[in-house]
């Protein structure tokens, strides 16, 4: 089974192409699924559209799952279309993410970390001016925040669980192993599977999300894993699935996670 849960468009403004491009991007890939996971809004702003070049305005998300509703229809037959999202996590607005998703009948959701300290975990500049010990601090309040992600009961799939690396490479060198095993087991504990997501190779660090020593942990915590472009232009949809099943078996995995109406089947992984 071939398969892509991790997919943007243009109502995000920072994507190309529309939702049945990555539909027809998917066919043409020979994919049996594609799931529709854009950002969600800004739900716990007071503004309609605080971000446009980040995340859709709220007004037009009931227009987002109405036509990803329609597409799951038209193609029906053709390929299975998984009517998905990518939700912020920000634990002091949890609730209200809470009430605004549990209105629409998702296959999936997504949450993902993109803040920590109110900056943007893709912000190299962060960095410059700490040393080592705040470095430290910034990476065990990120991995915090994916435990406490996993908790919430919200999620399905926790999104690029190392990207803070993405355009600081050095990341992963910053010492915090205790946080990250304690976010894995807290993961595991709470039945949330992770994504292996290739967008990490269109950014500094140059490879997939998470790094292979994270896959070996997460492995040894028994968390489900499944797959995820993260594709901001159709030509990214399902890019590098042959490699990373291959990838995956190597270190160990032998199954991944497919996802409908927010229950999850694990299938074998062919490489």
């Amino acid at each position: 089974m071939k398969f892509d849960f991790h997919t943007h468009h243009e109502r995000c403004g920072h994507a190309d192409g529309s939702l049945r491009d990555y539909v027809e991007a998917a066919i043409r890939e020979g994919l049996d699924m594609i799931g529709l996971s854009d950002h969600s809004p800004y739900f716990a702003s007071s503004r309609d559209h605080p971000e446009p070049k980040v995340a859709m305005a709220k007004s037009e998300f009931p227009r987002y799952a109405e036509e990803a509703l329609a597409l799951k229809r038209e193609f029906a037959g053709k390929i299975e279309v998984l009517f998905g999202v990518e939700s912020d996590y920000f634990p002091e607005h949890a609730e209200t993410y809470r009430r605004e998703l549990s209105r629409y009948p998702f296959d999936y959701v997504i949450g993902s970390v993109h803040q920590v300290h109110g900056i943007s975990i893709f912000n190299k500049n962060r960095w410059k001016a700490l040393n080592t010990a705040q470095r430290i601090e910034v990476k065990e309040a990120y991995y915090g925040l994916i435990a406490r992600s996993a908790k919430s009961g919200m999620f399905d799939v926790l999104g690029h669980i190392d990207a803070m690396r993405a355009n600081f490479p050095e990341f992963g060198d910053i010492p915090a192993e205790r946080a990250v095993r304690e976010a894995l087991r807290t993961i595991a504990e709470s039945g949330v599977a992770i994504e292996i997501n290739t967008s990490g190779k269109t950014k500094l660090c140059g490879g997939w999300y998470p790094a292979d020593d994270l896959l070996e942990m997460a492995l040894a915590h028994g968390v489900a894993i499944t797959f995820g472009s993260d594709a901001h232009t159709p030509s990214r949809v399902g890019d590098e699935f042959a490699q990373v099943a291959r990838r995956l078996r190597d270190i160990g995995f032998r199954e991944w996670a497919v996802f409908r109406q927010r229950q999850r089947v694990m299938v074998p992984i062919e490489a």
